[in-house]
């Protein structure tokens, strides 16, 4: 077992993200008041937040809670679904339950840090690199002919972070099979899920694909709630939930009585939440269509499949890290350079940058963005 290094992405948001004017590379999509959230409320939820007693909860998650959340999947019931404090917890969790020193896993890249560096403190990985060239492309391939005997894991996360990346759902029913034929755990990262900008390109949750597979997600990213720190896994193997229940026994216990309420509220009234958020997406993406066409020197951009960020190229013979930390530095505008998602397994790109999509207004970030190009000139 190896020691976790720093979280760089982290590490670069606990000097940036509160300080800088324009949080430009957000993960999230926008927010909203409690109140609002509240109105959201049927009568029994509204019931339950009005006489909440602030008592331990259940390490599994509020009952109501997973009946909620469970009625989101095809397959799934209350029972397959356990609950935690934000999906890091949940990932953390997953690695260490499934994972051994014998074991071995295989993670798609790039990818959220925790995704790869988890399973790397626990056993060897091996990395399949998601392909720029083809537009960020997974070669099924690859991923077959990367697992071994001892592969207990495949880690993936689609819509993408930082890409916006969605392969085709026969593709990721054809990774599923591959999978369960194997005997081996699929872990899918789902928390961007609800954004596609074509509805049809949505994937099914792993879950309902496979009993062994591992569907995560979380309130805080399609539902724009970061702010309740719930994440969920669901699967339908019963003993391995058994095992994460007794693993978060060491980590949070339960989650917060108040946060699991109106995570309830939020998850009843996903549709819509959901629907909101696209919206804020489809206008903001022709701003940054506009913002990018203006610098064609300057940037490849492509919009993202799904959620709320996309990865474009920089161009400059300065590089994206003095690219980006000069831009927060003097313009503050902040966005995550590629070297937030380098990887220990693979070659990755080191001419991207993480940009966000999903917050309402983008307008006076990217004016700010523009006058400080315009000015470099």
């Amino acid at each position: 077992m190896t020691r976790l290094p720093d979280f760089r992405l982290e590490t670069y948001f606990s000097r940036w993200e509160f300080t800088a004017r324009h949080h430009l590379t957000a993960s999230d999509a926008q927010t909203m008041p409690m109140g609002e959230l509240l109105g959201l409320a049927d009568d029994e939820d509204r019931h339950a937040w009005d006489t909440l007693s602030l008592g331990y909860t259940e390490t599994f998650g509020d009952p109501g809670l997973r009946r909620a959340i469970a009625a989101t999947y095809t397959h799934a019931d209350a029972d397959d679904v356990i609950c935690f404090a934000g999906a890091e917890e949940g990932l953390y969790l997953a690695m260490h339950a499934l994972l051994g020193p014998d074991d071995h896993a295989v993670v798609v890249t790039p990818n959220y840090q925790a995704a790869e560096t988890v399973p790397l403190s626990l056993c060897e990985v091996t990395g399949v690199a998601l392909d720029p060239a083809r537009d960020w492309a997974l070669d099924l391939d690859r991923v077959a002919a990367a697992i071994r005997p001892r592969t207990r894991v495949v880690s993936v996360n689609f819509p993408n972070n930082p890409t916006g990346k969605i392969v085709d759902p026969a593709d990721f029913a054809r990774l599923a099979a591959l999978c369960d034929e194997r005997g081996i755990h699929l872990f899918s990262d789902e928390v961007y899920r609800g954004l596609e900008r074509d509805e049809a390109r949505r994937l099914p949750q792993a879950a309902d694909l496979s009993e062994r597979a591992l569907s995560l997600n979380v309130t805080s990213k399609s539902l724009g709630l970061p702010g309740l720190r719930i994440g969920w896994i669901t699967c339908r193997d019963r003993e391995l939930r058994s095992r994460l229940e007794r693993a978060k026994h060491y980590t949070t216990i339960c989650n917060s009585a108040p946060a699991e309420i109106l995570a309830r509220i939020a998850i009843k009234a996903s549709a819509r939440l959901l629907a909101r958020n696209r919206a804020v997406i489809d206008t903001n993406l022709p701003l940054f269509e506009a913002f990018f066409a203006g610098f064609p020197d300057l940037f490849e951009w492509r919009a993202p499949d799904g959620g709320c960020v996309a990865y474009p190229r920089y161009l400059g013979e300065d590089g994206v890290e003095e690219f980006c930390t000069r831009l927060v530095q003097e313009a503050g505008v902040l966005l995550l350079p590629a070297s937030i998602y380098r990887s220990e397994l693979t070659a990755t790109p080191a001419d991207h940058f993480r940009i966000g999509v999903g917050r309402s207004d983008p307008a006076p970030a990217l004016d700010a963005f523009s006058a400080w190009l315009r000015n470099r000139r």
